[in-house]
């Protein structure tokens, strides 16, 4: 891809925060078995799939940021990562932030470590990218043989109960939390290596958006399928634990169909983006991408605080938080449309600029 801004993935990054926000919000309100069966899976849909392309979406950026770097000499690659290294800390007091705030299952400060890791494979080759993921994606299912999921969480999985203490800290960070770096680091290392891919070429793209389509297809299959042999082997529990392709936890089908996914929903935006479609409608959500990062604090802060300062939080209504989700996405379509007018970013991401 190239250095110039890719309007697709701002487009995506849109996408990935309303997905977010349906499902953030439905977890804030005790949502969940809520609701008509069709609106629970529609919901069900962004489940742990619009922050893996929030993540993908953050390799992709991140290659691109550092391109320079990576063809340049030895100075300019210590100067680049000291800039990741002060994003990251930016990020990681922006997470803690909202987690102080009350929010739980913040990504921020997981994209944090996400940044500082990488900032060490800006110059490696896309074999080692992969490699990198495949050890991870491999070492997160043994984890999940080896070490108690569920250690450290409430008995909701909404709660983590020792997150302040040092062990605890480790433990949601790497293993357990709602974003663990192993193996969601997985996802940031898929985007660095795509990012890299020719997407200006049609062909390129049209492969790898049929390659992406059949997988998620493919391991969706075969979860169903092992889910039904394994809950005759090993009982529904140990065959959900091991065969579903939810997020948590997050195992080898989740990742395979996640990360298909993710590639799938980029390369889609990037073919609407150039779409003479719904052009208003598109540049709009385009813009509304381009504050991914202020959006994302604010859906918390502002979102969830409005519904608590009036006491409809924890409401217990999948329709009420799919509503409010969707409202809040148009309103903030809204104020990126008139913040855009004198302002060439977002506020939270012109304090990142100055890093």
């Amino acid at each position: 891809m190239s250095g110039e801004r890719i309007t697709g993935l701002d487009l995506a990054r849109a996408i990935s925060i309303l997905g977010m926000m349906i499902v953030n919000y439905k977890l804030a309100m005790g949502a969940e078995g809520s609701g008509p069966p069709w609106l629970s899976w529609f919901a069900g849909l962004f489940e742990g799939r619009a922050a893996a392309v929030f993540v993908v979406l953050a390799g992709i950026g991140f290659t691109i940021m550092t391109r320079k770097a990576r063809s340049g000499n030895k100075e300019q690659l210590r100067e680049m990562r000291v800039r990741v290294w002060k994003r990251s800390v930016y990020l990681l007091i922006l997470g803690f932030l909202l987690i102080l705030f009350g929010w739980n299952a913040d990504i921020l400060h997981y994209y944090a470590l996400f940044l500082f890791l990488a900032s060490f494979l800006i110059r490696a080759s896309n074999k080692i990218l992969l490699g990198t993921a495949i050890t991870i994606w491999v070492s997160a299912q043994w984890c999940l043989f080896h070490y108690n999921y569920s250690a450290g969480w409430d008995s909701s999985f909404h709660t983590y109960l020792d997150f302040w203490t040092v062990n605890g800290f480790m433990r949601n960070t790497w293993f357990n939390g709602f974003h663990p770096a192993i193996p969601w680091f997985c996802f940031f290392l898929v985007g660095m290596w795509f990012s890299r891919l020719n997407m200006t070429d049609f062909t390129i793209r049209k492969k790898w958006l049929l390659i992406s389509l059949f997988s998620w297809i493919g391991s969706e299959l075969l979860s169903a399928a092992a889910l039904k042999v394994g809950s005759t082997f090993f009982g529904t529990e140990i065959a959900v634990y091991l065969f579903q392709t939810k997020p948590m936890p997050p195992n080898l089908f989740y990742m395979f169909s996640a990360t298909s996914s993710a590639i799938l929903v980029i390369l889609l935006c990037l073919y609407l983006a150039e779409s003479k479609h719904a052009r208003g409608v598109i540049n709009a959500l385009i813009q509304t991408g381009q504050m991914a990062l202020t959006h994302y604090v604010t859906h918390v802060v502002v979102g969830l605080g409005t519904l608590k300062l009036f006491g409809y939080l924890e409401n217990g209504s999948l329709i009420f938080s799919t509503l409010y989700a969707v409202a809040y996405f148009v309103a903030l379509i809204m104020f990126s449309l008139a913040w855009k007018i004198k302002f060439k970013a977002g506020p939270l991401e012109l304090i990142l600029r100055k890093f």
